[in-house]
């Protein structure tokens, strides 16, 4: 059976929602009753059936919902989506990985097909059925990153190695936690890192790069990142502070359940084979706290987690002034019993 994928918004009336199966796969980012920075990379293999780790490239429920999401925002802001010269090569190495992981991990869903280098791809979520060159752009309707990313879910950054750094030369970026690509294109590594507070003097950059630049094709790498955002809203960008900024202002006891999210980045690494680029997907989940709460374990570590967070992340996360009603809503859930090890459900 399929994917039943939902019909949904994600900004304006906000109808985003879980399914209570979706609730049980989202990827909850905290293994333990506190946290702290930290490198936190793990081999990227697939993982146990259900879970958002089984396909290197995930797919759920929400998938047609963001791609509609991600083209509205790109006719409202072309530069979403940018690629320097150099690029395209990485792109189509990206456009390859894309369509092999959803037709492998989705085949009732996805399909290419290839004759050298004439190619088929069929999308049927999106009623997408495309015959093209692998290599000339001119048999598509965009380059080729944007043409692929346009249908998989999460943003890419398409990074270039030279100089023992990373350069964030290319990207599309639609789903993003208050950070801009049409401002950081052409930084290097340390660069677009600057703002995070602590974990420079932890040497937790250092030791990432280091480990990023050794990174091999077909042993790609994962970890996860998190923040919380008020409404489901997949555009938290800086170009858009306007819009979703002010909402951090209307969170009251009776609605923190419903609009407060757990915002969290599955992100991945994957070395490309012909450009030697390094490509960095960054996947988005989003779990209002009253569906966090229908895992007893979660709702009890999220409590624990919120509540001792140290006041310099608190204020970089942008939660300083609706965080003591979210601490309060989630304490009715906390029994003070011991959480099991590990992020899964019990």
């Amino acid at each position: 059976m399929g994917i039943v994928f939902r019909k949904e918004t994600f900004r304006d009336d906000f109808s985003f929602r879980n399914s209570p199966a979706n609730i049980r796969r989202f990827p909850f980012p905290f293994d333990r009753d506190a946290y702290m920075y930290a490198v936190n990379i793990e081999a990227h293999t697939n993982g146990r059936p259900g879970t958002v780790f089984e396909n290197g490239i995930d797919v759920d429920e929400h998938y047609v919902s963001e791609m509609q999401d991600r083209a509205l925002v790109l006719a409202e802001d072309p530069l979403r989506c940018q690629s320097l010269p150099h690029m395209e090569l990485a792109g189509w190495d990206l456009l390859e990985l894309l369509m092999e992981q959803q037709a492998g991990g989705y085949p009732e869903h996805f399909e290419l097909h290839r004759e050298g280098l004439n190619w088929r791809w069929i999308n049927r979520p999106l009623g997408i059925d495309d015959r093209f060159v692998f290599g000339d752009v001119s048999t598509l309707p965009y380059g080729p990153m944007e043409y692929i990313t346009r249908q998989s879910q999460g943003d890419f950054c398409l990074l270039d190695q030279r100089d023992d750094n990373l350069w964030m030369d290319a990207g599309i970026v639609t789903t993003q936690a208050d950070w801009s690509l049409d401002f950081d294109i052409g930084m290097n590594f340390m660069e677009w890192h600057a703002p995070v507070p602590r974990a420079h003097e932890m040497g937790v950059f250092d030791r990432a790069l280091k480990f990023m630049l050794n990174l091999r094709h077909g042993q790609p790498m994962r970890r996860f990142n998190w923040t919380m955002t008020i409404n489901p809203r997949l555009d938290t960008s800086p170009e858009n502070y306007h819009k979703w900024g002010p909402e951090r202002t209307t969170v009251t006891t009776e609605n923190v359940g419903d609009k407060v999210h757990l915002r969290v980045e599955l992100q991945s690494f994957w070395r490309l084979p012909r450009s030697n680029a390094v490509v960095f997907p960054i996947r988005c989940y989003l779990l209002k706290l009253d569906e966090l709460v229908t895992v007893p374990k979660w709702a009890r570590r999220m409590h624990r987690v919120l509540r001792d967070l140290p006041q310099d992340l608190v204020d970089y996360k942008g939660m300083t002034r609706w965080r003591p009603l979210a601490i309060d809503y989630l304490a009715a859930f906390d029994d003070g019993a011991p959480t099991s090890p590990g992020f899964w459900p019990d």
